[in-house]
């Protein structure tokens, strides 16, 4: 067996610009995006499948509006990481997206994102038909981040030294002369 988030076929993708995350559906085809530098997704469309004709409308407007650099379509596995039909029908939809777009696309284990996007639902105050609209594209957001953290580049935030030993702490000139802060 591979190691987990391994897939034989992938392609890689450009380390710039933005890429669509894909949660693929027999009904529904949720849609996320990252930044240009690949560090945050954001959910995106959910869209409604019309047939291939409206789904290559779909898309190829889609790509025309965000320019993306390529793919990452969620592949659902069993608990146990083997493939599923569900597993050939998304390999043979990202062999779609890419024939109509001439982009590249990867694939990222989707195990549990519909699972998490719905818990991450049940804390809102939506009601049953707004989860359902936002699923979808909320599930692609989380497989989408789960590939950019596993494929990101390091964080440009600066790290802070270590405190010296005493537990001091820094403190401005206000709060040094005013013991209540």
């Amino acid at each position: 067996m591979n190691a987990p988030g391994y897939f034989p076929d992938q392609n890689p993708l450009p380390t710039m610009g933005m890429i669509l995350g894909i949660d693929y559906g027999t009904k529904r085809v949720g849609v996320a995006v990252s930044d240009r530098e690949q560090r945050y997704s954001s959910p995106l469309y959910n869209h409604q499948r019309q047939g291939i004709q409206g789904d290559e409308r779909f898309f190829r407007k889609v790509v025309a509006e965000f320019r993306p650099v390529g793919f990452v379509v969620g592949l659902p596995l069993h608990m146990n990481g083997s493939e599923s039909q569900k597993s050939s029908e998304a390999r043979q939809f990202a062999q779609w997206l890419s024939q109509i777009t001439g982009l590249p696309h990867t694939f990222q284990d989707e195990r549990l994102t519909s699972y998490q996007a719905e818990s991450l639902l049940m804390t809102t105050d939506f009601t049953k038909k707004q989860r359902k609209e936002r699923m979808d594209k909320l599930a692609a957001q989380i497989l989408l981040q789960a590939w950019l953290d596993r494929h990101g580049k390091p964080s440009e935030f600066p790290t802070l030294p270590p405190a010296e030993e005493g537990g001091g702490s820094v403190q401005d000139e206000s709060s040094a002369n005013n013991p209540t802060c």
